[in-house]
């Protein structure tokens, strides 16, 4: 008798179906905390600059001006200095540090006896605070005592205020920054080769092609979504630099440090500009809008043809 009401209750058990659980409940529940500090610290502070820009202070008291803070910024020629040093230092350093980043992964991603050692010398610089890598450059450029001009003294070079003369400032900053940032790039770059495929390579070296050949018709074409995803990490990076040339030139002399994001520090925390500041905010908000847009659409497209082929 127990035995009959036992698989009675089974089959009805297997008879009720279960309610299964959506399985984006879960998604969103891991994604919520980092949604909020998104929102909290990213999306919520560019709707306040975008309503800020939209308003002037006076005496304590917020006056709506409309697009008045947008008009001027084409008759302002510090702004304009201030976008073409942006332009001028965003298309040599990134091309520069990527490249030499990838130069740099070449040699350290084969097993040598010194490898280790190398990798850690590369990637000493990227753990320094960059204030404190800034204060070594500056001290590096100091006229007449500092180690670059020491160096060219040793080979009767004519010796050079690096960061007080408005034509070799901003190249001066290029150069730390570059120095800074190359070993970051390297290991997104040795994270990709060591990812390839080795039969890939040794295919290529069976058929008698040869070092250069194989990395350009094999390696580079594996590796194309790494280089693309270090550019966008370059742009980005050049474009919000500040610690740097606060600390080393503070935008001068003449302006020509001056990049788009210290020129709304200045903006904004040295003349009070809140609605110039936040003016310019918004137009930095939607080159980098802009930007990532682009860098989306190549980046379907670099794995979509490698996946093709």
């Amino acid at each position: 008798m127990s035995t009959g009401i036992q698989s009675s209750a089974r089959l009805l058990t297997r008879a009720v179906p279960r309610k299964r659980k959506n399985p984006h409940v879960g998604a969103w529940g891991f994604l919520l905390p980092s949604l909020v500090i998104m929102c909290a610290f990213t999306v919520w502070p560019m709707v306040q600059s975008a309503v800020r820009s939209l308003y002037s202070v006076r005496d304590g008291v917020w006056h709506y001006v409309g697009l008045a803070h947008y008009a001027p910024l084409g008759n302002d020629p510090v702004f304009a200095q201030t976008l073409v040093n942006t332009a001028i230092f965003v298309l040599i350093l990134v091309p520069v540090s990527v490249l030499l980043s990838l130069v740099l992964a070449l040699l350290v991603n084969r097993r040598y006896r010194m490898t280790s050692l190398f990798r850690l010398a590369f990637f000493h610089p990227v753990v320094l605070p960059m204030v404190s890598a800034a204060s070594i450059w500056l001290f590096l450029y100091t006229p007449d005592y500092g180690t670059v001009d020491q160096l060219l003294a040793i080979f009767g070079l004519q010796q050079t205020n690096w960061l007080g003369q408005p034509q070799t400032a901003l190249f001066a900053v290029m150069v730390m920054t570059v120095w800074k940032q190359a070993g970051y790039f390297m290991m997104f770059y040795l994270a990709g080769l060591q990812g390839l495929s080795r039969e890939a390579t040794e295919a290529a070296a069976v058929d008698g092609a040869g070092a250069w050949r194989t990395f350009r018709e094999v390696t580079w074409p594996l590796l194309m979504p790494t280089p693309l995803f270090v550019t966008v990490l370059a742009v980005v990076g050049a474009v919000q630099m500040v610690d740097q040339l606060y600390v080393m030139a503070q935008g001068g002399p003449d302006n020509a440090t001056s990049l788009l994001l210290f020129y709304i520090y200045q903006q904004a925390f040295s003349f009070q500009n809140i609605g110039k500041a936040s003016a310019l905010s918004v137009l930095l908000i939607a080159v980098l809008v802009a930007f990532a847009v682009l860098q989306n659409w190549l980046d379907k497209k670099v794995h979509y043809e490698g996946d093709g082929a």
